[in-house]
């Protein structure tokens, strides 16, 4: 159990949003030197009123050699801010990820521009 739940009544949604991007900007595809949330592999972030969150995901493609592992970390990750209570990752292949949805940022680092 979360030791500073006291605190979370001065969050908003928006507030622990943000610190979910932030860690979320420290998870990264072995094979590529860009996060997860730059290379545009996160689709939604959900929170309720007690801020457990739900992170839509994908991955570059469904047969990505962390498959399993990937989604894990950003679960362990987001769980690991004391400003949330819960997550769960759920795995969508739809719309398929493809290169265009990388942040101006990824795209320049991959040498896409």
């Amino acid at each position: 159990m979360k030791e500073n739940k006291e605190h979370t009544n001065q969050l908003s949604k928006q507030d622990v949003e943000m610190q979910i991007i932030e860690v979320l900007k420290t998870v990264y595809d072995p094979e590529i030197p860009v996060d997860v949330y730059e290379l545009g592999l996160i689709y939604e972030i959900k929170l309720d009123e007690e801020f457990n969150s739900e992170v839509l995901m994908t991955l570059t493609s469904p047969s990505c050699p962390v498959a399993e592992s990937l989604p894990e970390e950003v679960r362990q990750k987001i769980e690991a801010l004391w400003s949330v209570k819960s997550c769960v990752v759920t795995m969508v292949w739809e719309p398929s990820w493809n290169k265009d949805m990388m942040s101006e940022e990824a795209k320049f680092e991959l040498g896409f521009m």
